[in-house]
């Protein structure tokens, strides 16, 4: 995770040099002694992580971290306490005061990476291209279903069975891997034994949904759940 230190103090910027050197996970692009001139580093480059002191000549932490984007992380690190209000207000990560104790640093970057890799997952999520297709075990072969040709998915014993416009896939799998495999904003388990394809609906009343001629009954422990989002 790449990091910057900004300080005006040279004794403090190479006090927190030497933390940062000690944790592998993180990577010191530079220092600077005052936030005017790591904004124009920062015009130039990305970081996901910076150290920040309050108190400095010209523009100070608060204002700097005001400008900064959502996605960059800031720890703010000042011998003034006071600030932790005015810190925590402009979303920053975490406050410490100097002089840093070194186990105090560790839990703060111990924080700062676990907010990286779940901040770096859900982006990753959402650059992925949408679901297209399932791929089920039946007639001892696998077969490709498309998502958008499934009407809806019947549930029998051990089995399942995929009903489509113009066929029906009986494959062997549970009702809760199925409602796994599938994308939650485009299919709903209405029943123990159906999920069905939301855009497929023609039609619903307290008691069923219908697809085409067909009536699927709404479980009962699944009524209000799925009421609520056919309707919304």
């Amino acid at each position: 995770m790449r990091c910057i230190i900004i300080d005006d103090e040279p004794i403090a910027r190479k006090g927190m040099r030497r933390l940062v050197e000690k944790r592998g996970e993180l990577e010191l692009s530079g220092t600077f002694e005052s936030a005017s001139k790591a904004l124009e580093w920062l015009a130039a480059n990305e970081t996901e992580l910076i150290f920040l002191d309050i108190e400095m000549p010209g523009l100070n932490g608060i204002e700097f971290a005001r400008r900064l984007p959502k996605e960059c992380m800031v720890i703010f690190t000042t011998a003034y306490s006071e600030y932790a209000l005015d810190g925590f207000d402009v979303d920053a990560l975490d406050y410490l005061v100097k002089p840093i104790d070194p186990a105090r640093f560790d839990k703060a970057i111990d924080r700062a990476m676990a907010y990286h890799q779940l901040a770096t997952q859900a982006k990753a999520e959402e650059a992925a291209p949408p679901l297209e297709f399932i791929i089920v075990k039946a007639d001892r072969k696998y077969v490709r279903v498309r998502l958008e040709d499934i009407l809806y998915v019947e549930g029998l014993k051990d089995y399942l069975i995929i009903h489509l416009a113009d066929r029906r896939i009986i494959t062997r799998m549970t009702m809760k891997a199925m409602e796994e495999s599938l994308p939650p904003a485009s299919f709903m388990r209405v029943s123990k034994s159906n999920i069905v394809n939301l855009s497929k609906i023609d039609s619903f009343d307290n008691n069923d949904v219908c697809i085409g001629t067909t009536e699927i009954a709404i479980g009962l422990s699944y009524r209000e759940s799925v009421l609520n989002a056919l309707l919304k």
